[in-house]
């Protein structure tokens, strides 16, 4: 056969032992930390209907679905892009609670085309959400938690960013301007791009105030410490929703300090803002230029799915966060003859699984494998006795 065949699709490649253990225990390890601060796991489905996929996610999201047709029914398909909306999805329409929900999820996810250079197509996402909570205490425990988990996969070094969408959403309430416009300011301030929004202002002269153009071409330029706040209050127009939204920033910072390395506030951190409603947050490290951890609010997409709730959540992928951890060794294992009811040595080997260990029984024709089983110990019998010594005696 050709080995072109054998080949995969760009951006798309195999979890080989070493690797594919390291995120298995770094996903048990988060999941069991989620699940004792009381996040539920689901499991939504690979594939859905587009419709469903696409609901209150945004146009963006229609870009990054891959889709298929649906050989039962005829119809559209999309192979998940983020597992956020279909929770979202099964809070608001299956799980229907009053009251707060705290719900976790861990799995594959396809982009039809990467989100950067160095980024796979195949995310491992894992993630939390907190539903049916609208203060700021839900903001705090989802950016902790967000925190924690990085420290339990063993990511050091953390910076964290946080932004506020009610700051430009604030800027451009009274307006006026077409929702195509307010996604092309959105764009080109996310983009950090000066010259469209400089440009994009300019087209605003007649109809929009000022004031509110100056402060718009500010946005870009106010990212850093605690001095960015300092400035937006001086220097923004003092509509409610601004002052309320950098009166949480500040709370917020003061509370998650301690926790990182640094922190620094970006207003014009527009991340998701088609269906982000509040405090956004991404997490960054060294020798990473991507964000390994993002989040925000997003109270306003289980209104889609019939049920508005208040929202926040955070996610991450575990493949991108694996790949900044040194490249372990698979563990060493111990090697056990094949010995044919032999009830005394495999009443032993139960033993020893039980407690973690890890023993590979040798077929019959492999005994001295010992390499290639990637064991350093193995059972002998001395007396009757089985006992575990060097692999090299």
């Amino acid at each position: 056969m050709n080995m072109s065949a054998w080949a995969l699709p760009e951006y798309i490649e195999d979890i080989l032992p070493a690797e594919a253990l390291k995120i298995e225990m770094m996903r048990r390890r988060v999941l069991d930390w989620l699940f004792v601060n009381g996040y539920e796991l689901v499991g939504p489905p690979l594939l859905e209907y587009v419709e469903s996929l696409l609901t209150g996610s945004g146009g963006q999201m229609n870009l990054r679905v891959l889709k298929v047709v649906d050989q039962l029914s005829g119809r559209m398909m999309g192979l998940r892009a983020d597992m956020t909306p279909q929770v979202a999805r099964i809070d608001a329409h299956l799980l229907n609670r009053k009251g707060i929900t705290r719900l976790c999820y861990a799995g594959s996810v396809l982009h039809a085309r990467p989100s950067g250079l160095t980024r796979t197509r195949e995310p491992l996402q894992i993630g939390a959400e907190l539903y049916g909570h609208q203060g700021l205490e839900s903001d705090l425990e989802i950016q902790r938690l967000m925190l924690q988990s990085l420290a339990i996969a063993g990511v050091g070094n953390i910076h964290l960013d946080l932004g506020h969408v009610a700051v430009f959403r604030g800027l451009i309430r009274s307006t006026g301007i077409s929702p195509d416009l307010e996604m092309e300011l959105s764009g080109a301030l996310q983009g950090k791009d000066k010259a469209a929004l400089k440009e994009l202002c300019a087209g605003l002269k007649k109809q929009v105030d000022a004031s509110v153009r100056e402060a718009l071409l500010l946005l870009p330029e106010l990212y850093g410490d605690e001095n960015v706040l300092m400035l937006a209050r001086s220097a923004l127009p003092p509509y409610p929703e601004i002052t309320k939204a950098l009166d949480e920033l500040e709370m917020v910072a003061g509370e998650l300090s301690p926790l990182v390395d640094t922190l620094a506030f970006d207003l014009a951190d527009l991340r998701g803002y088609h269906y982000h409603s509040g405090m956004v947050f991404a997490a960054y490290t060294d020798n990473c230029p991507n964000a390994i951890a993002v989040g925000g609010r997003y109270d306003e997409v289980g209104k889609a799915f019939g049920r508005a709730r208040p929202a926040t959540g955070f996610s991450m992928d575990l493949r991108e966060l694996s790949g900044l951890m040194s490249s372990d060794s698979c563990p060493r294992g111990i090697l056990a003859p094949f010995i044919k009811e032999d009830r005394v040595l495999e009443k032993k080997i139960e033993q020893l699984r039980n407690e973690g260990q890890i023993v590979i029984v040798a077929l019959p024709g492999h005994e001295n494998d010992v390499g290639s089983f990637n064991c350093d110990k193995k059972l002998v019998s001395e007396n009757g006795v089985w006992s575990i010594v060097d692999a090299l005696i």
